[in-house]
């Protein structure tokens, strides 16, 4: 269906992003095929892909890759950190994007055409977060756009230098992730909290985030380095481990309602009445 290129710094959503194009195309975010490229950087690694050769351990298993699709043919296919990969692979790759067809060892022909393959890369990424967007803190205001486009060409020149024109003439289009700023932290944690107000519904309670909440955590879990990743871990420390703790000590139980609140680096919970 279609070829693309994630190109982006780390923690900036390129992953979830596919997960999201499974369930909006697929109906099914678990039609997500994921292949860790980093267990693919050596030689003898790459047969795995199609499966072992007639003779070896492994042959009748099939291919990691190509069984996957033909279980489930409509999905979204993720080579996460291509980068990594052996060259050997994109020989493999330049096959499904030319001909949406790969053969595995066995013979058999697996058919791609119903597939999105996408390639997240990182490559380039100290370009889109050096001083033209700001290293430290949120992305910074002032970064005009200027500074963006500059910051884009340097990465498109890291994407060339890495791999083959012949490769990147058969991606569709490469698309380039911006670093994530104050507003888009916060989005992301407001629906992390709505995770957590879902699974404290299953246990019977109903909880409530003043916005004092998803802007503490949107503090604590935001790293330059690291984009969004940690705020499930700020989530999990700031919000689940005290309301557990709360918990356990009798505060709060089925058929409560709680409203939790941000004071001085700590979520307090309060009961609500009625």
């Amino acid at each position: 269906i279609g070829s693309f290129i994630f190109l982006g710094p780390t923690g900036v959503g390129k992953t979830e992003l596919c997960k999201a194009l499974a369930e909006l195309l697929f109906g099914d975010a678990n039609a997500m095929i994921r292949m860790d490229m980093s267990e693919y950087m050596e030689k003898h690694s790459v047969s795995k892909l199609i499966g072992s050769p007639p003779g070896y351990v492994g042959f009748e298993e099939g291919g990691q890759l190509t069984e996957k699709i033909r279980r489930r043919p409509y999905s979204v296919v993720l080579f996460d950190e291509i980068e990594k990969a052996h060259p050997d692979v994109f020989n493999i790759l330049l096959q499904v994007l030319e001909d949406g067809i790969l053969t595995d060892s066995q013979g058999r022909r697996v058919d791609f055409k119903n597939t999105i393959l996408i390639m997240t890369s990182n490559v380039g990424a100290a370009a889109m977060t050096g001083p033209a967007r700001g290293a430290l803190g949120f992305a910074q205001s002032e970064n005009t756009q200027s500074d963006k486009e500059k910051a884009d060409a340097k990465a498109m020149e890291a994407l060339k230098a890495t791999f083959r024109p012949e490769f990147l003439n058969r991606i569709d289009d490469i698309i380039i992730f911006n670093r994530l700023g104050e507003s888009d932290i916060r989005a992301i944690a407001h629906l992390l909290l709505a995770e957590v107000q879902k699974r404290m519904e299953a246990i019977g309670i109903s909880m409530t985030f003043d916005d004092t909440v998803a802007a503490l955590v949107a503090k604590e879990g935001f790293d330059p380095i690291y984009g969004a990743r940690p705020l499930r871990r700020a989530i999990v420390r700031l919000v689940e481990d005290a309301f557990s703790g709360a918990m356990l000590e009798g505060r709060f139980q089925a058929g409560d309602k709680a409203i939790a609140k941000a004071e001085d680096a700590t979520v307090l919970f309060e009961k609500a009445e009625g």
